[in-house]
């Protein structure tokens, strides 16, 4: 640790004089178009250097767990949606295996009779959505989950992908971590066993599934990767009704705010002065709830007196109005308000919100239409299957968020560095893009939804945490600068940089040669080149991935759910998905020869000719990990060739 955290200072020293001085002395502010780009994007990566540094400064292995205490009960959840029979039966058998005494369950969503029926011959539990769920946000695979933790009971809860087959010792070797009664969840490794030695699609992972996330166990910042994982029922619950009491705030909220709308537009047209006072009275109501809630009295008590008080109102002045309150309630079909077909009653979206505050009631119609609105948003959320979920469901990955906020209520977890279960990665590079897209979809979607940077109850350091993974999605712009600014120079003579003299020389090598170092060390030998290509060679999926979440969380546009498919699939016609970054390698090729003869010609700096065509050739050796991609066959016919 001593020279861990010696090179990782001698970093960030290094790092911070080099960006300082590239901001105030070596910008070319006459190309400011590419200059301004190519600093933010140095300044973008020393950061992600600075927030893996501090990952890295309380990276250390745990000790080894006791023995596993008796009579703990623990329920098995493998998930699965479509995959093949088999392979979930594999899984399926070896959870029934584990040692320690528990209840295996296959968790359905496909909703298979034939899978049914081998399940229960295994003599393992099979469960699917009941029809609470038609018609509802289903969530996906945290649906799967929440379905599950309400028709079981386990202490416990170990879950595992449908591929994810587990070591007998599973639950030996974690649940002593348990003890401690503020631990919610125990995260182990995912290893794969089709990966060959050179892995050419980045799947193994090594340095995120030890060092990186040994650094965020330091932090108390472990986090939930979605199977091979142990989670404390009373966590996830306690997690869940928390998340129900903060939505309905949310939703009464809204629907009060909108009430004081719709009454205010309102006013203005009562001239009687005994409807008058009762619009007034009815906005008194809704102020005066508004600041019950935010002085942390029940949700219910707060929405109940609210209603009494504007029934009283209502029931005072209707009889003079009656035609009006009709009219106004037959012109509320224009607003889009479901009806739930079990409880009967109003339920009221974002849209039909916007509606009614911008429509011209009525008084009397106006406070007609906040009794039915303020109704509709009372404390039962219709518009889902349960109530309570206790597995986010805020983003296409419920793990980090899950995580994320089992930590801001005080939580602990850990990270147990073990191999205890062996699964399947993609073998195929398009298999392998679907799978990245939506880890970044959902890592960006909390990022936008819930800032970690502003979530109440986390400390400093898991902010950090959970800041740096989701920062080191965002490298696909940076990326294409660092791609862009060779070209610009070898093709057109544009100096981003005003400096090739020992000055840039002398602040740049450093700082580089600290980086690696800081990676070598904090690495322990293990192999992450792969790893280090793939954040530079996948820059187009990080780019859709920001976009198309932004627009979910801005516009609300759809993203869809796709399961990560567990065979290979056909690999026709997969150079399109990599078309971006076949561009970007022939592009810098020509770039290349088009620098040399500018040189040969006297039009060029030797020094900046010979820069850019070292960051060419840079470049050209990150991409290449594309071209052995689009090669790959699988594991199976890379075993055959061996």
């Amino acid at each position: 640790m001593f020279w861990l955290r010696l090179v990782v200072v001698l970093t960030l020293v290094l790092g911070t004089n080099y960006v300082v001085w590239r901001w105030l002395e070596s910008v070319n502010w006459s190309a400011w178009w590419i200059a301004v780009p190519l600093v933010v994007a140095e300044t973008y990566s020393f950061v992600d250097v600075a927030l893996f540094g501090i990952t890295m400064w309380r990276a250390q292995p745990r000790p080894e767990p006791g023995p596993a205490p008796a009579g703990v009960t623990v329920d098995v959840f493998v998930t699965t949606y479509d995959e093949p029979l088999p392979l979930v039966l594999a899984t399926a058998r070896a959870a029934r295996d584990i040692r320690y005494p528990h209840r295996t369950w296959v968790l359905d969503d496909g909703a298979r009779p034939e899978l049914r029926a081998q399940v229960e011959a295994l003599d393992v539990g099979y469960l699917v959505r009941g029809d609470d769920w038609t018609g509802r946000p289903r969530h996906a695979k945290a649906g799967n989950l929440n379905n599950a933790l309400f028709r079981t009971d386990g202490e416990l809860i170990l879950v595992l992908d449908a591929d994810q087959v587990p070591d007998p010792a599973i639950l030996d070797r974690t649940v002593a971590y348990f003890d401690d009664p503020q631990v919610a969840l125990v995260q182990t490794p995912q290893h794969f066993t089709n990966v060959t030695e050179a892995d050419p699609l980045g799947s193994q992972a090594p340095l995120f599934y030890g060092p990186i996330q040994q650094g965020k166990d330091g932090w108390n910042a472990a986090f939930f990767c979605g199977s091979n994982a142990v989670l404390r029922r009373d966590a996830l619950m306690q997690l869940g009704l928390v998340g129900y009491v903060r939505e309905t705030e949310r939703t009464v909220r809204e629907a009060l705010r909108t009430s004081r709308t719709v009454l205010a537009r309102a006013r203005r047209s009562a001239t009687e002065p005994r409807v008058a006072e009762a619009v007034d009275e009815v906005a008194r109501a809704a102020a005066d709830a508004l600041r019950a809630l935010d002085a942390r009295e029940p949700v219910a008590d707060v929405t109940y007196r609210f209603q009494r008080r504007v029934d009283d109102v209502a029931s005072g002045v209707v009889d003079d109005d009656l035609a009006a309150i009709r009219a106004d309630l037959e012109a509320m079909g224009e607003v889009p308000i479901a009806t739930d077909a079990e409880l009967g009653v109003p339920v009221v979206d974002e849209a039909a919100l916007a509606a009614l505050g911008a429509r011209d009631w009525s008084p009397l119609g106006a406070i007609a239409s906040v009794q039915t609105l303020v109704r509709a948003v009372d404390v039962d959320r219709a518009g889902e299957a349960q109530p309570v979920m206790p597995v986010a469901t805020l983003s296409v990955t419920e793990d980090m968020a899950t995580a994320m906020r089992l930590h801001a209520l005080g939580w602990r977890t850990v990270y147990h560095h073990e191999v205890l279960a062996r699964g399947l990665a993609p073998e195929d590079l398009g298999t392998m893009i679907t799978q990245r897209l939506r880890w970044a979809q959902g890592t960006m979607q909390v990022l936008l939804k819930e800032n970690p940077l502003t979530v109440r109850g986390l400390r400093t350091g898991q902010r950090l945490m959970y800041a740096a993974t989701m920062w080191s999605y965002l490298s696909g712009f940076a990326a294409v600068v660092y791609l862009a600014a060779p070209i610009i120079f070898l093709c057109f003579g544009v100096l981003p940089v005003t400096a090739w003299t020992v000055d840039f020389f002398a602040r740049f090598i450093p700082f580089q040669v600290a980086s690696q170092l800081l990676f070598l060390v904090a690495a322990r030998g293990l192999r992450t080149w792969r790893g280090q290509q793939y954040s530079l060679a996948l820059f187009p999926v990080w780019i859709k991935a920001t976009v198309t979440a932004a627009a979910n969380v801005w516009w609300g546009r759809p993203l869809g759910f796709a399961v990560t498919p567990k065979v290979r699939q056909d690999g026709a016609g997969s150079w399109r998905l990599v078309w971006p970054q076949l561009t970007a390698m022939a592009l810098l090729v020509v770039a290349a020869v088009i620098g040399v003869v500018r040189w040969s010609l006297g039009y060029a700096l030797w020094v900046g000719t010979f820069v850019n065509l070292a960051w060419v050739a840079y470049d050209l050796v990150v991409l290449s990990v594309i071209v052995q991609a689009l090669r790959y066959r699988g594991y199976r016919d890379a075993e055959e060739e061996v």
